[in-house]
């Protein structure tokens, strides 16, 4: 309603709550088809994330030079900004194991991305404890009581066996199921069994040929190990990756960008589409 006024007004200073303004009609104008073309401004929360994050005019006409919110999305801006300190969270009961302080802010901060639906890349480097980290995630939710479903984790073939001691050694208390082989199961079977499970280990090979029978089931979360496999976003492995239903997403990877930038954006499409 205020740019529309202020464009009616056809003169090139105006005073805006105390202070004159210029006015350049031709970003007015865009301005105002920015909310025309969104319902009169409402956004998503993504779009605003966007929007106030980044020094991009072209859609909007005028530069955003801030956001104010309340609520829950006041905690999510103070939480991205780099000067606030996150809550740390105690490792979780039940843990068998010592979590390293990096490992402790690791988890913690995907619990708090995962609070507000964002996906999150853990991107240490290989051998700091990237699959324990995700272990003490689990085991946090399940304490919480806030998450019941099942995690299924996409893998490549070389690291499932490592990933099932680990969840035995760490988290004894977490049930496992391993989807791979000539007698696994498929259709209501297997979904059946899946929710049964804490976690549901498969493989990339299998993300694609095995689509239809992971899709059966509303997944808590789609962890994906090694996620450099989905670099590619065009091919039949990633696009069936991405049409899994999962409350949350989560990649781990210690190469997020092996050979070009858009290896990066493809995970991150995965993680949080749009």
């Amino acid at each position: 309603e205020e740019f529309e006024k202020l464009s009616a007004l056809k003169v090139p200073l105006v005073q805006v709550r105390g202070q004159w303004v210029e006015l350049r009609p031709q970003e007015i104008e865009a301005a105002i088809q920015f909310f025309e073309k969104r319902q009169r401004g409402a956004l998503t929360l993504s779009q605003a994330l966007h929007l106030g994050l980044a020094a991009d005019t072209s859609e909007t006409g005028v530069p955003v030079v801030g956001l104010e919110a309340e609520g829950w999305i006041s905690e999510l801006m103070k939480g991205l900004n780099s000067g606030t300190p996150m809550e740390e969270l105690p490792p979780p009961e039940g843990f068998r194991g010592i979590l390293r302080p990096y490992q402790i802010r690791g988890y913690s901060w995907m619990a708090f991305l995962d609070r507000f639906g964002l996906g999150a890349c853990l991107a240490d480097d290989m051998g700091l404890g990237k699959t324990i980290q995700l272990i003490a995630l689990l085991l946090h939710e399940r304490l919480q009581k806030k998450r019941t479903g099942p995690t299924l984790l996409i893998a490549p073939m070389s690291v499932v066996g490592n990933w099932q001691r680990e969840m035995e050694r760490f988290a004894p208390s977490l049930k496992v199921m391993v989807h791979h082989g000539a007698e696994r199961l498929s259709g209501p079977a297997f979904e059946r069994q899946a929710r049964k499970h804490d976690m549901v280990i498969s493989t990339y090979g299998l993300a694609y040929r095995d689509q239809p029978h992971l899709a059966s089931v509303s997944w808590e979360r789609v962890a994906l190990d090694e996620a450099q496999n989905i670099k590619n976003p065009s091919t039949k492995q990633t696009l069936a990756i991405r049409s899994l239903r999962a409350r949350s997403r989560l990649a781990l990877t210690g190469t997020p960008v092996e050979n070009r930038l858009s290896d990066l954006w493809s995970i991150m499409e995965f993680l949080n589409p749009g």
